[in-house]
């Protein structure tokens, strides 16, 4: 396959040309050089690509990205990284659950009136104090 313009990176990515601009500049990827204004890159650069998509769509940052490739370009992640974010993905997920079901109680609550519920003005207690842990959200959140 022969060297593509950015127009054509941008087309095949479905990533805007102004964002590879910024890649470049972060160092995530690298044009081999220039066919008019346009800047030019190998092939494997739609690869490289797909894999940063891959670590933004997990919530991992640029910096973090860009730690995962060797200075020669190729991918060198870190599987400690990887566990790491798989947790943190594992405490918001809870996180989104309980808030999900403290949603559908509050949607469902037969109480005459939000604040007359119990378990709701658990929610808004547990939400207005905004510096308690995971385990005691949960708590707070329980509806068994």
């Amino acid at each position: 396959m022969k060297d593509l313009d950015i127009t054509e990176v941008a087309r095949r990515s479905g990533v805007p040309a102004s964002t590879l601009r910024f890649y470049e500049e972060k160092g995530l990827i690298a044009s081999i050089g220039r066919r008019g204004l346009r800047r030019l890159f190998e092939p494997g650069v739609l690869e490289r690509l797909a894999l940063i998509a891959l670590g933004r769509a997990a919530g991992f940052s640029l910096d973090e990205i860009a730690l995962m490739f060797a200075p020669d370009g190729r991918p060198r992640i870190d599987r400690r990284m990887l566990e790491a974010k798989a947790e943190e993905l594992d405490r918001k997920i809870r996180e989104l659950s309980a808030m999900r079901d403290g949603l559908r109680h509050a949607a469902a609550c037969p109480a005459p009136s939000h604040m007359e519920c119990p378990t709701f003005r658990r929610i808004v207690r547990a939400a207005a104090s905004g510096a308690m842990s995971a385990r005691r959200k949960r708590a707070f959140y329980s509806f068994e």
